[in-house]
């Protein structure tokens, strides 16, 4: 899914660009190591833990065939969880639990249609006997335009709003009713450095985004007492399948090279990029016992581009 994007304002471009992706800034810093120093600072190889932190754990990723749903799929199947997929793509999704191995499972999933999510939840515990992670990611972008929050198409944003809210509720809804009564459990939401600051996407996807937060923040009042977490990832712009698909919407003439070259060079942290085993790792953090304070949280996985933000000084010209 697509975890955060940038407009691009003021480009030299045609209109129909206008109001898209990325920023600029006058400044322009250079921070150079030596490529192997990078590498190995910023290593995103395998899991080279020497225990399973989910073992013998159930969970349930909607939006798990590819992207993000997919990695944590993956590094939750490594560390001993029984995953079951769910999403609306059928092909992609019986595709990506053969290639996961036999501890995967997928099931159809519209996070529109709260019957779909009811049946998800319900299966998985049927098969299972029990559910101990549901990981609500999915989630879509939305049209590139307009800009404008007077030319919003209110259709457009109430479609938007029935996956990437409506669907992240269904979801922690329905798994509450297995998790209270058992008094243990974690729910993950999908939500984006987007839903941390204004003006680094849509304004539809923007708002989307800071409603998972809020809906974290309120569940967690209603857990606690029962002992099971709720937390949410922000991440930064990852290359996945979504986020290309709506960068070559941008830039309909770039190729697959320059468009992940795009996309790595948004982030503030120098030497890495956000990738989408970083944040299956927070997930895999927030899921396990590592993590078993932690609830009510934002874990923002963005190189600090929420951080901090450089000041622009214009220096008078006599300077």
């Amino acid at each position: 899914m697509l975890e955060s994007l940038l407009y691009l304002k003021d480009l030299k471009k045609p209109s129909s660009m206008a109001g898209v992706l990325i920023r600029f800034r006058s400044t322009v810093r250079t921070f150079k190591r030596p490529a192997a120093a990078a590498s190995a600072a910023y290593s995103t190889s395998g899991c080279t833990c020497t225990s399973k932190k989910l073992e013998g754990k159930v969970a349930l990723i909607t939006g798990g065939a590819s992207g993000l749903g997919k990695a944590t799929a993956d590094k939750f199947l490594h560390h001993g969880a029984r995953v079951v997929i769910a999403d609306l793509n059928v092909e992609t999704g019986i595709k990506a639990a053969k290639e996961l191995g036999s501890a995967a499972e997928f099931v159809r999933c519209d996070v529109t249609v709260e019957e779909d999510i009811a049946e998800a939840v319900e299966k998985t515990v049927e098969r299972y006997g029990k559910l101990d992670v549901m990981y609500n990611n999915a989630g879509i972008v939305g049209p590139t335009t307009p800009a404008s929050i007077s030319e919003l198409d209110m259709m457009e944003f109430e479609k938007l709003m029935r996956i990437n809210v409506f669907g992240v509720v269904y979801g922690i809804k329905h798994a509450a009713k297995f998790m209270i009564p058992a008094r243990s459990g974690c729910i993950l939401c999908t939500s984006s450095m987007a839903g941390v600051i204004g003006g680094l996407a849509p304004h539809s996807y923007t708002i989307s985004k800071f409603t998972v937060t809020g809906i974290v923040k309120s569940m967690a009042s209603e857990f606690c007492e029962h002992g099971v977490r709720i937390n949410c990832i922000s991440p930064a712009t990852v290359a996945t399948p979504l986020t290309l698909d709506y960068f070559r919407k941008v830039f309909p003439k770039a190729t697959e090279e320059k468009l992940r070259e795009a996309v790595k060079g948004v982030g503030e942290l120098k030497g890495a990029e956000c990738e989408e085993a970083d944040v299956a790792n927070a997930a895999l953090y927030l899921a396990s016992d590592d993590g078993k304070y932690v609830t009510g949280h934002n874990l923002v996985v963005d190189g600090g581009m929420t951080a901090f933000k450089i000041a622009g000084v214009p220096f008078p010209s006599d300077s």
